[in-house]
């Protein structure tokens, strides 16, 4: 029987196809679930507009964001968008939602306008066929965001065994139907935006050990190679607003504690 939580996502969704379809997963898999898994909590979240503490009440105890400090809940909602952008094609309603975006004079905020115009310009149909030529193709797409691909070259290598050694050490299990390995970029910034707004029960500074090892050492240059690829219209924003944000969070990690 599912729960209240995986009842409010499918019914905000309006079926369960629907809500497979938002976070790029298929229907079976989201058909298996009694409740939403906790890798998935954030992208739910984010497509659906269900709070996480509705979603999966046994891990945040009535918690919210309210008890986070306010960089962290700013950091936390940008992982969050990156990988409901990368793991798939954004919807009309994710279009409509990141339209709405307002910045300020800085670089970011900046970057933040910029993808907001983008996504009220750009046609659904065009975002999803620019979404396949990227990360799709036929055979492969432009880009191939995995970290081991970056570091070594090659897919499923050791970088990601690396990986996966300490994402089980801070108790991060993929699940079984997960298809994407688990340093494709946007699995990590839904990785992140779990660690930073304290979905998961690691320890302190989870965040900056994953981001250190995993993530800066190769994430930024995907970054940059998005926002200059040839398929990218509407992603060269996602890719400017990407890079931007890893230099700063590659900067405030640097600072002394």
């Amino acid at each position: 029987m599912r729960d209240l939580g995986l009842q409010e996502a499918i019914k905000a969704a309006g079926s369960v196809s629907e809500l497979a379809r938002r976070i790029g997963i298929s229907q079976p898999s989201v058909s298996s679930w009694d409740r939403v898994p906790a890798e998935r909590v954030a992208t739910v979240e984010n497509a659906t507009g269900v709070s996480r503490t509705v979603l999966r009440p046994d891990l945040f105890q009535g918690a919210s964001f309210t008890d986070i400090d306010e960089t962290d809940i700013a950091r936390a909602q940008e992982y969050a968008l990156f990988s409901a952008l990368l793991i798939r094609a954004p919807d009309a309603a994710l279009l409509e939602k990141l339209s709405r975006l307002r910045g300020d004079a800085s670089p970011l905020g900046i970057a933040h306008v910029a993808l907001a115009e983008a996504a009220a310009n750009t046609p659904v149909e065009r975002v999803e066929r620019e979404f396949f030529d990227l990360f799709i193709g036929l055979g492969r797409g432009e880009l191939l965001p995995y970290g081991s691909f970056y570091l070594s070259g090659f897919l499923y290598e050791r970088p990601l065994a690396r990986l996966r050694e300490d994402l089980n050490a801070l108790g991060i299990e993929r699940t079984e139907k997960q298809m994407e390995p688990e340093d494709h970029a946007g699995i990590l910034c839904e990785i992140m935006a779990g660690l930073v707004s304290r979905q998961f029960d690691a320890p302190a500074g989870s965040d900056q050990k994953i981001f250190e090892k995993h993530m800066a050492p190769w994430v930024g240059r995907f970054f940059a190679d998005l926002e200059r690829a040839e398929a990218a219209r509407f992603y060269r924003h996602v890719g400017t607003l990407g890079r931007l944000f890893i230099d700063i969070e590659t900067e405030a990690f640097a600072l002394p504690a």
